[in-house]
């Protein structure tokens, strides 16, 4: 059973920064693509930035220079580093685990709130 548990969301100010984290449970965790999505109110759910087993990155141009994506595998733990965070930036973030055999995985999200 594997289990993401997201954590660091909550209300900031536009300008602010905040350190989102991702902790899986289970034993799929380094050999898994992670990410970052979102979803804001009335919108679709979108790549925020992913990151290989290997270590390779995309990050969405909507939030390229401002977020940084990185995982430690020894701690079974993936980060979203936002900074320079704007209003657009609200929405709920979800953390995903997308394993080749074991299949895809999703967290049940952390609601960041960007005022302005």
């Amino acid at each position: 059973q594997v289990q993401l548990v997201e954590s660091g969301g909550g209300l900031v100010e536009a300008g602010e920064s905040a350190r989102l984290s991702c902790a899986a449970s289970g034993s799929i965790f380094s050999a898994s693509t992670m990410g970052w999505y979102r979803q804001a109110p009335g919108k679709q759910r979108e790549l925020v930035a992913v990151i290989t087993p290997g270590g390779r990155i995309n990050t969405a141009d909507s939030v390229k220079g401002r977020f940084t994506i990185s995982r430690d595998n020894a701690k079974n733990t993936v980060y979203l580093q936002m900074n320079s965070l704007k209003p657009e930036d609200t929405a709920v973030y979800y953390c995903s685990a997308n394993h080749i055999l074991r299949g895809s995985y999703w967290g049940r999200g952390t609601q960041v709130t960007v005022s302005s």
